[in-house]
């Protein structure tokens, strides 16, 4: 029996120390993938709930926390990514652009989950378009059905994303200056940046993204100025619609809240004989001065969206859909990947990001430009003047004409095909309507085209006699 309880002892106290050790060896390879966590680890249910305390490495770095930046890091966060943004300034911004979200943007706000940031801030929901000629007429295009876009103070609408992606406990957002990118064996690493106080720090991630855009450089210099106020207990004709004054320059007016109107004017060159040098507290400038086409390729760990990748002129409140567009687009092509590491891999992959946003910003991008050019310019020019007329009373035509338009502005048919369409139709419009047109109204359309429809077409020569014309001999 003594035997027994000896062998019996001896092999239960074998058991417990393998107990023991394994349980041992599993805390520490528990231990060591904490401290290297990957993002599979940090992915719950999509709820952005994440284990790490940022003492380890980060996934990404976003440059900026404006309205891309903020939301980007929103999205990658709740798709488990590690995200650390840097911001030069987390007070509420004061401007006076990124105050209208289209439809589309809209809808891209919502694909993300952000469209509770709108809610809250007395941001007022826009239905319509009014273009009003300098001749008093006027021609309104609807949104679609379900569809609308939104007027708010763009601080308001910053600040809610940025607290909406700070809930996330995977998203580190810390108030700093971006100095420079840190770059090694041609692949960036990371940033160096000053924080709050002072202080010199450097931050390492597998990919950069740069979000900042009015302060990225380079930049393109361009003579296109707005002057902005905002009109304070004042009513528009028509509730929940935008207007677009079309007389020696454009200008938009929209609500921003419930008792403000926010009008911009284009462009400030033919007004300053008209103010002093010290403009009022309540006139703000916007100096639009970087519209360039987009770089090809990203460079490897690190890439640009929205803003700082391209931008357009103001006139369509088209840049928010665009870097929203940009968001969505980027969040769907990092879900399938678990790991970023490999920046030369990741880059080559990305180059698609540069060919899929290509239809949205070239649609939106160009018809900004393109009303920016035909209604900055003053009525001497005779080529332009015609223009001008030809796309009020194109958009005045209604159905599909002002449709499309509106459907390419809203940004909720971005189609680079339908957006060659109508210029060329209102080209086409333009010709017709001053030149072609008149003439043909003077000559007949059916005589010009269809002489063989004319009853005249069919005349014979009337009977004569013949000796008539022998006495003429």
């Amino acid at each position: 029996m003594d035997s027994k309880h000896i062998f019996g002892g001896a092999v239960a106290a074998f058991l417990f120390g393998f107990v023991v050790l394994y349980s041992s060896r599993r805390r520490e390879k528990i231990k060591a993938s904490e401290k290297t966590p990957s993002k599979k680890n940090l992915k719950s249910s999509g709820n952005g709930v994440c284990r790490s305390n940022f003492a380890g490495n980060t996934d990404v770095i976003i440059v900026g926390a404006g309205v891309a930046g903020s939301a980007l890091a929103y999205a990658l966060a709740k798709d488990g990514w590690r995200v650390h943004v840097i911001e030069r300034d987390l007070t509420e911004p004061d401007r006076i652009v990124g105050e209208f979200l289209q439809a589309g943007g809209c809808i891209k706000l919502a694909e993300l989950g952000l469209q509770d940031c709108l809610d809250g801030s007395d941001s007022q929901t826009v239905f319509s378009f009014a273009a009003v000629h300098k001749d008093g007429k006027r021609g309104a295009i609807s949104f679609p059905s379900n569809s609308s876009a939104r007027g708010f103070h763009y601080g308001r609408f910053v600040q809610k994303l940025r607290e909406k992606a700070a809930s996330l406990p995977n998203v580190n957002l810390e108030q700093g200056t971006v100095t420079s990118l840190v770059e090694e064996n041609g692949s960036i690493k990371g940033v160096l940046y000053k924080t709050k106080g002072g202080q010199e720090l450097a931050a390492s991630a597998s990919l950069t993204i740069v979000c900042d855009g009015l302060q990225c450089n380079p930049k393109i210099e361009v003579p296109s100025y707005s002057v902005g106020l905002v009109l304070e207990d004042y009513n528009l004709p028509y509730a929940n619609r935008a207007y677009f004054i079309l007389k020696d320059t454009i200008s938009i007016t929209y609500p921003i809240s419930s008792k403000e109107i926010r009008c911009l004017v284009d462009k400030f060159a033919h007004f300053r004989c008209q103010m002093s040098y010290t403009m009022p507290s309540y006139v703000r400038l916007i100096k639009h001065d970087r519209i360039m086409p987009a770089s090809s390729y990203p460079t490897p760990g690190a890439f640009l969206i929205g803003d700082s990748l391209n931008m357009r002129h103001s006139v369509t409140g088209g840049g928010m859909t665009v870097g929203l567009s940009d968001v969505v687009l980027l969040r769907d092509l990092l879900r399938p990947l678990n790991d970023l590491s490999n920046a030369a891999s990741i880059c080559k992959y990305l180059e698609s990001f540069c060919v899929l946003r290509k239809p949205t910003a070239f649609a939106i991008n160009t018809l900004a430009s393109t009303l920016h050019t035909v209604f900055s310019s003053s009525d001497e020019d005779p080529a332009r003047k015609e223009m001008k007329e030809a796309f009020f009373n194109y958009l005045s035509r209604g159905g599909v004409f002002s449709d499309g338009l509106m459907d390419l502005m809203s940004g909720l048919n971005p189609d680079p095909l339908s957006l060659v369409f109508h210029c060329f139709a209102m080209l086409a419009y333009a010709v017709g309507s001053g030149i072609i047109f008149p003439i043909l109204k003077a000559e007949g359309i059916r005589a010009t085209f269809f002489p063989a429809t004319m009853p005249a077409y069919y005349r014979t020569p009337p009977a004569q006699s013949t000796d008539h014309r022998e006495t003429g001999k």
